[in-house]
């Protein structure tokens, strides 16, 4: 990266690699020497054994995109290590469930776990080894944020650790960098932060960035992600982008609701005997187990959504919608912290998906009086309901459940922007991470019940809401 000077001889590309090599030899060897032969007679080097280890070459690398488990210098130590678990659990795990359907046993799975156990252990040497090497060694870049309506940034910087990578020397509005001529970006700045900056301001500082070799990171804009979705064509011997709304190809619609019913069908049947348990639980204070509420989707058509209900029977009472407070709630019952921790709380949906009420992957539907709240200061936020709702999505895997609601919305317009099956795979792949990290379940600060109240204290904090027209 162009903006970081480092001392350390031995690159981040290196140490990625070394990771791959080594978490594929621990696969190799313990597969050859344990697992292989339980199930099939062979020689150390067979055109089995290099066929298994391709396979899993190409699975860890696939699933480490997906968690980004090689995102040393964006994830704490914590996450790194969830992350590369998650990665080596998935790849021996498929490997492991296709040998036992070829083979018709399940022989081979004390190989399986022993594998497993010696990646976690190698894993959380590497992972606590490469970041403490790399933030040693590595000289943090000068960076500049310039901002329009959106404070806050060298906050955010310094709550996720970034400090270390991003060393912020000054702040200004964009209407002061251009007043003085860009002349703060001059000397040692190596990184731009653009928060909340208009397109036209921005674009002038931006090509100043370019042509000065300073890296610009940049918090995108409603209408920058609905171009980021443009068709790229020449018409009239001139060059055009074309923007529509959301359409998605006819044989992705029909892919994506076929694997939804099956998918649906089978978590259902897999899924019945806890679902069981739960429901009695759930009863055990004497209310139903099943709750309904009305929520949107598509073109905000309105449909009744099914979760097992963890709060309790008259946490609204009064019928005003309210927003949770996480652990803060009191009307959240000691079984319902429980699921929902878990995520438990959401299984009853996969009705509602085999219904085609929702899809797997979406946007998450919202109330009817939550919406118009977040319309009335936000009228952009009703593009969501561009695609039918999920049960999981792009603002749930890579947000959090406190997530401004401008954010959400731009959020679920990148994945709006690109609809593609291997991104709804990745998506849901990327859900099981959430489930551990516990900040993706914060609830909204106390006070903030409703969610203008929510809106407006975004708005006030700097949490990079906006509250005009994009």
């Amino acid at each position: 990266m162009s903006n970081v000077r480092t001392k350390n001889p031995i690159s981040l590309r290196n140490l990625k690699l070394l990771n791959l090599v080594v978490m594929s030899a621990i696969f190799w060897l313990l597969w050859t020497r344990c697992g292989a032969s339980r199930l099939y007679e062979g020689e150390f080097i067979s055109f089995r054994n290099i066929a298994f280890l391709a396979a899993f070459v190409l699975l860890y690398f696939a699933f480490s995109r997906i968690y980004n488990a090689f995102s040393v210098v964006y994830c704490s130590v914590r996450e790194l290590i969830l992350s590369q678990f998650l990665t080596a659990l998935f790849a021996n795990s498929i490997i492991f469930l296709v040998t036992a359907v070829i083979f018709g046993t399940l022989d081979h799975i004390l190989p399986f776990f022993i594998t497993l156990c010696c990646q976690t252990a190698f894993a959380v040497i590497w992972c606590c080894g490469t970041h403490a090497l790399y933030f040693k060694y590595t000289k943090s870049g000068d960076t500049y944020i310039i901002y329009d309506m959106q404070e806050g940034m060298e906050n955010t910087l310094n709550e996720h650790g970034l400090d270390k990578r991003y060393k912020v020397v000054g702040t200004c509005t964009a209407q002061e960098c251009l007043e003085k001529n860009m002349s703060m970006l001059t000397g040692n700045v190596h990184t731009v932060f653009f928060s909340g900056v208009h397109s036209h301001d921005r674009n002038i500082i931006l090509k100043y960035c370019i042509e000065n070799h300073i890296s610009c990171f940049i918090i995108p804009r409603v209408g920058d992600l609905l171009m980021s979705s443009a068709l790229t064509m020449n018409i009239m011997h001139l060059p055009m982008l074309y923007v529509s709304r959301y359409t998605p190809n006819p044989e992705y619609v029909i892919i994506k609701r076929a694997f939804d019913i099956f998918a649906s069908a089978v978590g259902l049947i897999l899924a019945s005997p806890f679902m069981a348990v739960i429901a009695l639980a759930v009863r055990s204070d004497g209310g139903p187990a099943i709750y309904r509420q009305t929520r949107l989707t598509k073109d905000g058509k309105e449909f009744q959504i099914m979760k097992f209900r963890s709060m309790r029977t008259d946490a609204e009472k009064d019928g005003v919608a309210r927003l949770s407070t996480g652990d803060n709630d009191d009307r959240v019952t000691k079984v319902g912290r429980i699921i929902r921790m878990l995520r438990l709380d959401e299984l009853p949906q996969l009705i509602n998906v085999f219904r085609g009420d929702m899809s797997l992957v979406g946007p998450r539907p919202e109330r009817p009086e939550i919406a118009a709240q977040y319309e009335a200061e936000m009228p952009e936020f009703r593009l969501r309901l561009q695609a039918k709702a999920g049960i999981t999505g792009y603002a749930q895997v890579y947000g959090q459940y406190n997530t401004t609601p401008y954010h959400k919305l731009q959020l679920d317009l990148m994945y709006i922007a690109h609809p593609s099956l291997l991104q709804d795979l990745k998506i849901l792949f990327a859900t099981v991470k959430i489930i551990f990290m516990k900040d993706s379940t914060e609830g909204v600060a106390e006070g903030q019940t409703t969610a203008l109240d929510y809106q407006n204290a975004a708005d006030r904090t700097g949490k990079y809401a906006e509250t005009v027209s994009k």
